[in-house]
């Protein structure tokens, strides 16, 4: 099963899982009810809310954060000015809020949170995709925060970036605890055939040797993981002149520094966990003003 979706579009599985996401974390952020503001806003004051960015980056969840204040407040009016994946700079407006004062203010910190973490996943893999120059896809992985996984890998496509597997369930890779635990690569292989015949079939490699067994085995996919530079060379012309119609992947130590020059190995695609586990929060934030008070 080969995983290149690069769609920003989200899917009615992605929606679904974002809605309930949403509601666990507003169960979680406001519990028996927001003491504070329950105490100092009265539930008729309304309110005029800008969020808007700090900093530059590409913008992920904001229909997550629509979805943050309509669960508290189906009357609030949110006024979404920009879509995610559009390039943000300080001071730029992303919505206005127009509604009870209340519903701003309970929903601003779990609105936000998913607004800066996301976005600042889609504005890191912007910045792996651009030094690519299109010479090689860049990958997400399995590395995300557990309960976050579709919105995470969401994000990733807004940033420009494609997604591996999404779970265990819908891929085989074949990796190095498989192969240890097997005996070899091609015992591993043999294995998984044995069960799913018509499996797409990814083989995590480290060695020349394994490559080989890889090779061997006719793979349709084989990951070299942490190798360094010359020893991808040498697996790379092996592939493409042994096994052409073999994808090649690279995983292990990728960063902004060497991703343009793992872009130029030759090899289709690259993994990149820091995408997920790794991403610094986007500075995004929101401001608020009785309504009828001057223009924030």
């Amino acid at each position: 099963m080969k995983k290149k979706d690069g769609s920003t579009k989200q899917t009615d599985k992605e929606k679904r899982q974002f809605l309930t996401i949403v509601r666990r974390a507003l169960r979680e952020d406001i519990g028996r009810g927001d003491i504070t503001t329950n105490a100092i806003v009265s539930d008729t004051d309304r309110a005029l809310g800008i969020i808007f960015a700090k900093e530059e980056g590409i913008l992920c969840g904001v229909d997550i954060a629509q979805t943050v204040f309509e669960q508290i407040d189906d009357t609030i009016d949110f006024q979404k000015q920009l879509d995610d994946g559009s390039q943000l700079s300080p001071g730029v407006t992303i919505a206005i809020l127009i509604g009870k004062a209340s519903t701003c203010l309970t929903g601003e910190r779990t609105a936000l949170n998913f607004l800066q973490h996301l976005s600042g996943i889609a504005s890191l893999t912007r910045q792996f995709v651009d030094r690519a120059q299109g010479a090689i896809k860049i990958l997400d992985t399995r590395k995300t925060t557990p309960g976050l996984r579709l919105m995470q890998k969401y994000a990733v496509r807004i940033g420009g970036g494609s997604n591996h597997r999404f779970g265990l369930h819908d891929m085989v890779m074949i990796k190095d605890n498989h192969i240890q635990l097997a005996g070899s690569v091609s015992e591993a292989v043999k294995r998984m055939r044995s069960k799913k015949r018509k499996q797409f079939i990814e083989v995590e490699v480290q060695t020349l040797a394994e490559l080989q067994e890889a090779i061997d085995s006719s793979v349709d996919r084989i990951m070299l993981d942490n190798m360094r530079a010359p020893q991808i060379s040498k697996a790379v012309d092996l592939i493409r002149t042994t096994a052409p119609d073999t994808e090649i992947e690279l995983s292990g130590g990728v960063d902004l520094q060497n991703i343009a020059e793992i872009a130029g190995s030759g090899a289709d695609f690259v993994s990149v966990g820091a995408l997920t586990h790794s991403a610094r929060a986007l500075d995004i934030a929101l401001k608020m003003k009785p309504l009828g008070a001057k223009a924030i």
